[in-house]
């Protein structure tokens, strides 16, 4: 499984780059400058094809479905791909350390990562034809990143434990079943957990206390689970109403039991975050690297996404009656709120550990 937490105007308008052609092509001595914004899609396709092969990091075939995508790749464009399985912090590490040597293309972050990645100059731009379609908040304007699917905090209920599985914030607060919200001192899922009701309520990325005040008062009423929210003990039931990203709930609920949970967006509002590829400055493939991100925000590429359960950040996408029927309905996401300031959220989400520890674990037996 992954490890967890991961504006422009153009069809393909990308920064001129020095790629080594060893790194394309085996010659370790030549040289060269790619501009894609001379290259076609029909050019980058035939020379991705050249390339061969496409070696990803933190896109593994479990994790959102991204083996679909790895055998259309291979289908379609004969590309052979390799992944290694890290966190959104050791790919950007990764790409950094061996940039004298280069052996990976792309990898998959934490939206909150991809701005790093570029203030750490890792990364190479690269706008594929369905650019327009992706919602500002979800891009770098350059095209050093995009956002190719999406995520919201959403309740997982087990219905054998909730009679009236609960459809918004307040249903939970007037509830008497417990709810695991995992560690939010160290979580990046449980500090959006923390976030998601901060928003509902009138909170912001720098106004976290909404969302403190709401679980300050669950703890009081001994309504916050001490159980480690893992899989193995929602499938034991121990857990009645867990807050997890909206495709973690979604993957538990197939993997354990579907009649048995309920998986809700509260209504009166939640957050929205995503996972974003980042294209490797020193590629040694970067025109597979590029075929693949086009590939990735293609219908069949959002597709292949959504079968993991991912909600594809292309909302025009149509998907098939097998797929839809198992992702939450489109309509509980109208109060959904993405996360627009990661430098402000960085200052909260520093402080949230020790708010938590003396607003709400206090009152935690």
């Amino acid at each position: 499984m992954k490890k967890l937490l991961k504006t422009g105007l153009s069809l393909v308008v990308v920064c001129s780059l020095a790629v080594s052609l060893a790194a394309c092509g085996g010659n370790k001595e030549a040289a060269s400058t790619v501009d894609a914004s001379k290259l076609s899609l029909q050019d980058v396709e035939s020379k991705a094809k050249q390339e061969g092969q496409v070696v990803s990091v933190g896109m593994p075939d479990s994790w959102a479905n991204w083996k679909d995508t790895w055998a259309d790749m291979k289908t379609k464009y004969n590309l052979n791909h390799t992944d290694t399985d890290m966190s959104s912090a050791e790919e950007i590490a990764k790409f950094e350390a061996e940039k004298d040597k280069p052996t990976a293309d792309i990898g998959d972050v934490g939206i909150a990562f991809a701005p790093v990645a570029v203030a750490k100059g890792v990364t190479q731009p690269f706008k594929p034809s369905h650019w327009d379609e992706i919602p500002d908040w979800a891009k770098d304007k350059d095209g050093n990143w995009m956002v190719g699917y999406q995520g919201t905090i959403a309740f997982l209920t087990n219905k054998n434990l909730v009679k009236n599985p609960p459809k918004s914030w307040d249903d939970l607060l007037k509830g008497d079943y417990k709810i695991a919200v995992g560690d939010v001192t160290k979580a990046a899922q449980a500090q959006m957990a923390v976030l998601a009701a901060a928003m509902a309520f009138g909170g912001n990325e720098g106004n976290i206390q909404p969302g403190i005040d709401f679980f300050e008062k669950l703890a009081k009423a001994g309504r916050i689970s001490s159980v480690e929210l893992s899989v193995a003990n929602i499938e034991k039931g121990e857990i009645p109403v867990a807050l997890v990203w909206d495709f973690n709930a979604l993957g538990y609920r197939q993997q354990i039991n579907k009649d048995q949970f309920e998986v809700t967006i509260p209504s009166e509002g939640s957050v929205v975050s995503g996972y974003a590829t980042i294209i490797n400055k020193y590629a040694p493939h970067p025109h597979a690297a590029m075929l693949t991100r086009e590939y990735i925000l293609s219908d069949a590429g959002q597709i292949n996404l959504a079968k993991g359960f991912a909600r594809p950040i292309r909302d025009s996408v149509k998907l098939p009656d097998d797929v839809a029927k198992n992702m939450v309905p489109l309509e509980q996401y109208k109060n959904a709120k993405p996360v627009t300031d990661y430098t402000k959220w960085d200052a909260t989400s520093k402080q949230l550990p020790q708010l938590w520890q003396e607003k709400v674990l206090v009152h935690i037996n």
